[in-house]
């Protein structure tokens, strides 16, 4: 995905890419400290943005510039000094653009960190260098291996309680590098860093010689990340259908949506699901504009040359890969509600723009986040437990596994009576 910079006269820079990456850790290791430092350093920060900190920093007793108060706006947060919600950040670089999501550290709200991280390219990890790998680093690495984030970033922070002590940040790293090689991930990266006093953030440290990497902030600006998430199968969710009945598009009849995978042409013979039905795509318009193509990312609004039943949660699909289709379908779902799971009773479950009953069959297995293993003495799923579980929906679903597309590949779990989001599911 990229961005088009407009510069003041009017005239185009480059495209800048744009990096979503997520920040996780256990209680206290320094995750809205570390993106305050990176906003400050980098000189992202307003004046008036400025002006608030110091004075919220003084109000909270603080003898210097608290960082943290950038990220944590709640008043629970600031009273505690603990992420509760996910907050949003956005700045930029003259080599790219970011988005970052800095999700809470607590056991309690694991599933806040699934929301935040769910749509990142990159997770930077952070662990307290005075405390090592804990059970929290193996939760957020488990959960950014389970969200297909292949890019890890794991911040050794506190550097400067101890020593900035290289035998320290070896003995911790060993200890990740035993820990990573149980995921896929395409690249990981570890680095020394005192997000307080900002060695490694944005500028290099003085005070640790021995590290010959790269800062923090020029990592995140020069790797390179390919897309893996959406599969290059062509997959289209309709939305919704576009009748304007005007005088001018008397007889227009558009299937709206946002491509999820692969590419569309005019010309295209195209699969449309649950029908299995064929037709061939007549235009592809986007705000009055006629495509020659539409592809991943793309809002846009397909006609067909065939006059078809199609509404809201149809699939289009394209080539020989078309997705699968089944009743019974296995998942790994984190569990949002404080309400247990309960095999048998009815749910609804949303994929993509597509809403149909269902009963989970079955819990065929829990994760134990200690040891990473799979767990079958005890099934009982409750908040932010991690599981593996199959369902039976009264419909077929038509869908690609999480890995290959999170898009046709992911589900949320809704209760009935109550309309409230309980659970978040990958596709195997």
């Amino acid at each position: 995905m990229c961005y088009t910079d407009i510069m003041e006269n009017g005239s185009k820079n480059e495209f800048k890419s744009l990096l979503r990456f997520t920040t996780a850790g256990s209680v206290d290791d320094g995750k809205s400290t570390l993106i305050g430092r990176l906003l400050y350093d980098s000189k992202s920060i307003f004046e008036d943005q400025m002006d608030h900190l110091v004075q919220s920093s003084k109000r909270l007793g603080k003898d210097n510039i608290d960082l943290s108060l950038i990220t944590d706006g709640l008043r629970d947060e600031r009273e505690q000094g603990i992420t509760i919600d996910v907050a949003y950040r956005y700045f930029a670089t003259p080599e790219r653009k970011f988005i970052i999501a800095d999700t809470p550290g607590h056991i309690q709200y694991t599933r806040n960190m699934v929301t935040g991280a769910s749509t990142a390219d990159l997770a930077v990890i952070l662990i307290d260098a005075r405390k090592g790998v804990l059970e929290q680093t193996l939760r957020h690495s488990y959960i950014a291996a389970l969200l297909d984030i292949r890019y890890l970033v794991f911040c050794i922070n506190k550097m400067d309680m101890v020593d900035y002590s290289e035998t320290i940040f070896n003995d911790i790293r060993d200890k990740l590098v035993q820990l990573c090689s149980k995921f896929h991930t395409e690249e990981v990266h570890f680095l020394p860093i005192s997000a307080k006093y900002g060695d490694n953030v944005v500028e290099p440290s003085v005070n640790m010689n021995w590290y010959k990497g790269s800062t923090l902030l020029k990592l995140l600006e020069t790797i390179q990340i390919k897309k893996f998430k959406n599969s290059s199968e062509a997959r289209f969710p309709v939305q919704t259908v576009i009748r304007p009945l005007s005088s001018e598009y008397h007889d227009y009849r558009g299937y709206a949506g946002r491509v999820a995978g692969g590419s569309f042409r005019p010309g295209d013979e195209i699969t449309i699901f649950p029908s299995g039905l064929k037709s061939v795509i007549t235009s592809i318009d986007m705000m009055g504009k006629k495509l020659s193509e539409a592809v991943i990312g793309d809002s846009v609004s397909i006609t067909l040359a065939d006059q078809l039943d199609i509404g809201r949660g149809y699939l289009f699909a394209k080539g020989k890969e078309l997705p699968r289709q089944a009743q019974d379908i296995e998942m790994m779902v984190c569990w949002f509600n404080e309400k247990p799971l309960r095999t048998g009773t009815r749910y609804l479950v949303r994929h993509y723009s597509n809403e149909v009953s269902c009963i989970i069959k079955s819990v065929n297995y829990k994760m134990n986040i200690n040891r990473l293993e799979k767990e079958t003495s005890d099934l009982s799923v409750g908040v932010n437990d991690i599981a593996n579980i199959t369902i039976k929906s009264v419909k077929p679903l038509y869908f690609d596994s999480y890995k290959n597309n999170n898009i046709t590949g992911s589900v949320v779990i809704i209760e009935e009576g109550s309309n409230d989001t309980i659970a978040a599911g990958m596709i195997e």
